[in-house]
């Protein structure tokens, strides 16, 4: 993981229902995501759209993240599409591998698969999924990746048989052409960054603050020399919640009230959020996925293209 390898590439996050920033109008939700997209995507200033997979999460308010970002890649035909990222348990992994399959080949090619081991225990619940320790979590998860790359890349019917999954004669066709590249969520030293490092072409750490991230960074780089991968083959990634304002002022008013959170947003003016960006560019993450405080305001947007975007390009 070279530090600052490549230009800097920014995704967005339109707002999957109600978040910790506010509730959405449901009347007006689909033109409110239209207005919104048309100002962020304008002059590629984003180059990736990104659906969170969480069911109940906040108010409850939540659209289901497949369905979401197969209705934008049908509206918006340019920019990459990714999940940040599918709990790998709400769904059965040979079905997901056939459901991402199919966004490949309708949307020409345009998918970074991002998934994980799946965290958040009241939706488990809610939902009726079993909700094991956290190692089977994980893995279930790297369980699920050699059992989806079998089926995106094996000639003929895959057989498979593990702990937690089992295929007879499963057929991948179509094979995705080209394969997605597989990005996995999650910060745990121990085991989850030993996923990444056997399997993922991204990694999308949620750590936040330049110390920690270090600390992960140096563990995953441990990960792939015990499984004899070249580190520099795996891209970082990863998400901000941001509450930009003209003033460090305007910005701390947004940001009100906000809740205590283990990932804390962003808050600050641009000058202040370029050096936040470069900070994450010479760690030798290559990619910010953001999520604007304003929801559907497009204010922070475009502050953020005018004065913010310049000293990345």
């Amino acid at each position: 993981m070279a530090h600052g390898r490549g230009q800097l590439e920014f995704g967005i996050a339109p707002p999957p229902g109600d978040r910790e920033m506010g509730p959405i109008d449901r009347r007006t939700f689909v033109a409110d995501t239209d207005r919104f997209l048309s100002v962020a995507l304008r002059d590629g200033a984003f180059s990736s759209l990104w659906t969170s997979d969480h069911v109940m999460e906040h108010t409850g308010n939540r659209l289901e993240c497949w369905t979401h970002l197969a209705w934008i890649a049908a509206r918006h035909p340019t920019p990459m599409l990714g999940t940040c990222v599918l709990a790998n348990s709400y769904r059965n992994p040979a079905l997901m591998a056939k459901m991402a399959t199919t966004l490949q080949e309708l949307s020409g090619g345009r998918l970074i698969f991002g998934i994980g081991a799946g965290w958040l225990e009241s939706e488990y619940r809610g939902y009726g999924w079993d909700f094991p320790s956290t190692r089977e979590r994980i893995e279930q998860l790297e369980e699920a990746m050699r059992l989806t790359k079998a089926l995106w890349t094996q000639e003929g019917p895959v057989d498979f048989e593990g702990r937690w999954y089992r295929l007879e004669g499963a057929l991948g066709i179509p094979r995705p052409d080209p394969v997605p590249p597989i990005m996995i969520g999650g910060d745990g030293e121990k085991y989850l960054l030993r996923v990444v490092a056997r399997h993922a072409d991204w990694w999308f750490s949620y750590a936040s603050h330049p110390d920690v991230l270090a600390r992960k960074i140096a563990a995953l780089r441990a990960h792939c020399a015990d499984v004899g991968r070249d580190p520099s083959e795996i891209r970082m990634a990863t998400p901000l919640t941001v509450y930009l304002g003209r003033t460090m002022a305007e910005a701390r008013s947004m940001a009100g009230g906000l809740p205590p959170s283990e990932r804390p947003p962003f808050v600050g003016d641009p000058a202040a959020f370029r050096d936040r960006l470069t900070e994450l560019h010479e760690l030798g993450f290559e990619l910010v996925e953001m999520r604007m405080a304003r929801m559907f305001g497009t204010e922070d947007v475009e502050l953020f293209v005018d004065q913010v975007l310049p000293a990345f390009r």
